[in-house]
């Protein structure tokens, strides 16, 4: 009987094809379980879909493409689902972005939720809100028992967490949602809080239990801030996850009870990549791989924090019965033992284990910082190689180590006797290709520079501007000998290098008020140019190169080496390098140039000056640069607020030769180099003459600060200021 009724139901289910708004309306309006719904190829612009229903275990309702990939949702176009046994899949997001807070909820409203529901094989791509700080959430699940997985998310570069767990309802709590086999590409440093790639739950409902599981996720350059996973909820379970060159950590940052297991960090030595922080009580984390990881601080490779005594629940509550066994520490360069403390997290981690755990340096330096005491965390029958300097800490026990990378890619003691330290051998790290939709191709995130074609360019009338304006993403323009009058802005949108020819000499002679605009999406290298300002015209505020004023969503880069710049000097303030407010540059770089007679600032990076923790550039590199006669500062960056999220700004000045520079009345700060609110800071091997000083202001964090080497003459000391203000 039960038979017949099931292909009696089967036989029933129907397919609607749909090709516009109203048909797909009325189709959800007469869905019955097992019914699919299609939406026909092409392009839906400005479409807001509703999935609502009532499907069942065995006959969910499907809204799907009629052919997977070949239905493309742009303009400002989102997706809500609500009710129960739905699927979604085959969908593309891109060109656009959500009119609403949501690229997909698993909600109608609060009232209406969705539950035992599944999205997979859905694809947004740069699908990016063109206001870099207004947020939006891309995926944001409510409701219990629903699966997110074989997805393609990539390219976020505005504020707002890519996927978020909401717990802001009993019927959202003790959820039990499933996050798999997913695919996060690159997400792009934001410059500011904001840019986790998942999030599960808030401080305010941390105390509640989330019982989300995410499992064989591949995270490959997930940049967008400290936090690549922030954990805000109990009884998670995040396993068998690899995390590809991502600069951040998994963060146990509010809740207890979560498990942490069989997750590979592979940071490539990438600046910043880090591991686990853990904070709260009794989380277990055990089978762990991390590999090359050169975080520091809270992004380190492994950090163990210090509490607040009775904590809010938005602060830090002490870590409590953390047992922490059998993970592999494999050129990390730093652990960090009661991290953070200070006068207000002074509450140590008690009653915690860390045993069996491989920890291999292959430089023989001590990965280990202690802030605080750290009686507290019990190390018993751990490992490692013999430390250059000093005894390992008390419970790892140090003996010659030789080390075998293994079929699945991982490194492992070759002593048999050593097999019971560190990760199982039966460890299988996810791979990107089983990861995400198989039919979308995983492509790279950013376009390297001289990676397209090289056009040679011969001197003449709008030459250089045709060139630029013809010019591929990741092309190279190879200037002929000659002067190049330059008497438009040149608009640079893609990744673009513009170089001399091979013993070619090439002045440049700007006539505009600015020679290049770095606008939303380019990026600009110069290599071996000669710049000249003398036909600039005579106005106050001029700016060789600049960002775009308005609309700068993608983060840029700008290298130059081997440039010679002079005579920026028509008038009182011709600055050189001037930053738009809300850019963000991945990389200023800046190698064997010359400056000379330039009456303005040379690199303007301060424009964030509403405290909110943002600022303009994540590393800015000058090296080997001779300046003189230069009236304004060499560089202003600056990054204020109490926020804790980021890495940057990071500067590392070296080797240069300054000479009369930063002297002008109108350099208000009176100051060759000011930095404010740098988080690492490394002045080498410079030489100022005749110079103003360098004022470093530290505010938030652990800022570092190193000055090395450096001879002053004519030039006062440089001056260190501190004012430490409590972490949030």
């Amino acid at each position: 009987m039960l038979l017949g009724w099931c292909c009696l139901f089967f036989a029933t289910a129907a397919e609607h094809l749909v090709a516009n708004k109203a048909e797909f309306d009325q189709a959800v309006a007469a869905a019955r379980p097992g019914d699919t719904i299609m939406l026909q190829n092409g392009v839906w612009r400005d479409v807001e879909i509703i999935f609502t229903g009532e499907g069942t275990a065995a006959a969910p309702i499907t809204l799907t493409a009629q052919t997977k990939g070949k239905v493309i949702l742009s303009g400002q176009s989102n997706l809500r689902l609500a009710g129960n046994y739905l699927v979604v899949s085959g969908l593309v997001f891109k060109d656009g972005y959500t009119p609403s807070s949501e690229v997909i909820s698993f909600h109608r409203n609060k009232h209406h939720l969705a539950n035992h529901s599944r999205v997979t094989e859905v694809v947004i791509d740069n699908y990016s809100n063109p206001d870099r700080h207004e947020i939006d959430y891309w995926v944001t699940l409510y409701g219990k028992n629903n699966r997110f997985d074989h997805n393609y998310l990539t390219g976020k570069h505005n504020k707002g967490v890519t996927l978020a767990v909401r717990l802001d309802s009993e019927q959202s709590q003790q959820n039990h949602h499933r996050i798999d086999h997913n695919y996060f590409g690159h997400r792009p440093p934001l410059g500011s809080n904001g840019g986790e790639t998942i999030r599960i739950g808030t401080s305010h409902y941390s105390m509640s239990n989330s019982h989300t599981l995410i499992e064989n996720n591949y995270f490959d350059r997930c940049d967008g801030e400290v936090e690549i996973i922030s954990v805000k909820s109990g009884k998670n379970t995040l396993r068998n996850n690899t995390f590809f060159a991502s600069r951040g950590t998994l963060t146990l940052r509010h809740g207890n009870g979560n498990l942490v297991e069989d997750n590979v960090f592979l940071g490539e030595g990438e600046p910043n990549t880090g591991g686990i922080r853990v904070i709260n009580r009794d989380q277990l984390i055990r089978n762990n791989y991390m590999e090359g990881l050169t975080g520091s601080g809270f992004g380190s490779g492994f950090t163990i924090m210090n509490g607040v005594p009775d904590s809010p629940l938005n602060r830090y509550h002490q870590v409590v019965n953390a047992q922490i066994s059998q993970n592999s520490f494999i050129n990390v360069d730093n652990i960090y033992l009661a991290a953070g403390s200070d006068a207000e997290r002074s509450a140590v981690p008690i009653d915690s284990s860390l045993q069996a755990n491989l920890f291999f340096q292959q430089n023989q330096q001590s990965p280990f910082t202690i802030f605080d005491d750290i009686s507290g965390l019990a190390f018993s029958n751990n490992v490692t190689n013999p430390l250059a300097q000093g005894e390992p800490l008390q419970g790892i026990q140090a003996t010659p180590l030789t080390l075998q990378r293994a079929a699945n890619g991982l490194l492992y003691p070759t002593d048999p006797a050593l097999a019971r330290f560190g990760v199982s051998a039966e460890l299988v790290p996810v791979s990107k290709e089983a990861t995400g939709p198989a039919w979308y191709a995983k492509t790279t995130a950013i376009t390297p520079f001289d990676s397209g074609n090289t056009l040679s360019v011969a001197p003449g009338e709008n030459a250089l501007a045709k060139a630029v304006a013809a010019a591929q993403d990741g092309a190279v323009l190879e200037l002929q000998s000659g002067n190049y009058p330059v008497n438009s802005t040149l608009n640079i949108a893609t990744t673009l290098t513009i170089k001399a020819a091979p013993n070619a000499r090439v002045t440049l002679y700007p006539a505009r008020s600015t020679l290049f605009e770095i606008a939303n999406g380019g990026s600009l290298k110069l290599d071996r140019l000669h710049i000249n300002g003398k036909s600039a015209p005579d106005a106050a505020g001029n700016t060789l190169i600049r960002t775009a004023k308005f609309g700068m969503l993608r983060n840029y880069r700008f290298i130059m080496q081997h440039c010679q710049i002079e005579q920026l000097n028509i008038n009182h303030s011709f600055h050189f390098f001037d930053a738009g407010n809300r850019s963000f540059a991945d990389e200023i770089t800046l190698r064997h140039n010359r400056f000379a007679n330039i009456s303005g600032d040379l690199f303007r990076l301060d424009k964030e000056t509403d405290d909110l923790g943002i600022y303009n550039v994540e590393y800015f590199t000058i090296a080997q640069n001779e300046f003189s006669d230069i009236g304004g500062a060499l560089a202003k960056i600056y990054r204020g607020g109490t926020d804790e999220s980021t890495f940057g700004p990071q500067v590392n000045f070296r080797g240069n030769k300054l000479q009369n520079t930063s002297l002008s009345s109108r350099n208000n700060q009176q100051a060759s180099l000011w930095l404010h609110g740098v988080q690492l800071t490394d002045i080498t091997d410079n030489t100022f003459d005749n110079s103003a000083g360098v004022i470093i202001q530290e505010t938030i964090g652990e800022p570092i600060t190193r000055l090395r080497a450096n001879r002053f003459t004519s030039t006062p000391q440089p001056q260190i200021l501190s004012a430490q203000v409590p972490l949030k």
